[in-house]
């Protein structure tokens, strides 16, 4: 029987990445996000690759509809091997500005409906007694540009989300990882009507130890790591993929 991921927040940039190389490993999928448009292309192009499973439009920060969500998964592909908490927005705003319905509906989204769908996979891993969940963070849940406090509020609460998570679930044999990309290009990674070739300066390059900046596949790559066997001992552990823009010491002119 084919083992199963779902992704949140699937239909572009990381997350269609992260459903691609899944789906090209062989697993079926079970997408969730709030373009249907996006999500729809996204499961004609994986039924093109071979690919089995399904899109549903979800908002992963209404308790319900992640319930209906997790009722198809069974109903339909039968067990859930992976979770990739990949969905997330952002408001930002000056902070003396940011209205707070605002702040709200980014941790609601980023923090509280990773919550939610770790909860529901959770009880179904545990049947099994093996499972991965894995938290898409961000750099900015360590180090901040002006005006993000919602966003890196959210961010830094799913790190702390995961050490949490993977003690109380290390009993089930259920794994908790994250993984904070830095700054990943995802401009060619939308769906068609939005998708653009990205441009990037030599500057963007250089101030990356890498060398470049990095891609949606540079995520995927490490989600599916994460979620296999050779990463069995590894639980709790926060990845962060920056091409090395976090500890390069920065010098203005």
């Amino acid at each position: 029987m084919s083992k199963v991921a779902a992704v949140t927040g699937g239909a572009q940039g990381i997350g269609k990445a992260i459903a691609w190389a899944f789906a090209d490993a062989g697993y079926e999928l079970a997408v969730a996000d709030v373009d249907r448009e996006a999500g729809n292309e996204l499961m004609r192009e994986l039924g093109r690759r071979g690919a089995k499973g399904f899109f549903m439009p979800v908002d992963i920060s209404d308790e319900q509809q992640v319930g209906r969500w997790f009722k198809l998964i069974d109903a339909d592909l039968g067990r859930l091997d992976a979770l990739i908490n990949n969905a997330g927005i952002s408001r930002n705003a000056p902070m003396l500005e940011l209205p707070l319905a605002s702040f709200d509906q980014v941790i609601g989204v980023n923090l509280r409906g990773a919550f939610i769908c770790s909860q529901q996979a959770a009880r179904r891993m545990k049947t099994r007694g093996a499972g991965s969940i894995i938290h898409i963070a961000s750099t900015r849940a360590l180090m901040s540009e002006a005006h993000t406090e919602a966003y890196s509020a959210s961010k830094g609460g799913l790190l702390a989300l995961t050490h949490a998570m993977a003690v109380s679930l290390g009993p089930f044999g259920i794994r908790v990882n994250a993984i904070s990309p830095g700054w990943i290009e995802t401009a060619d990674w939308q769906k068609s009507s939005a998708s653009r070739q990205p441009v990037h300066s030599e500057r963007d390059r250089l101030q990356h130890p890498a060398q470049r900046v990095g891609t949606p596949q540079d995520i995927a790559a490490a989600c599916l790591y994460l979620s296999g066997q050779d990463a069995g001992f590894i639980t709790g552990h926060n990845l962060v993929i920056d091409g090395g823009m976090t500890v390069k010491m920065i010098y203005e002119d």
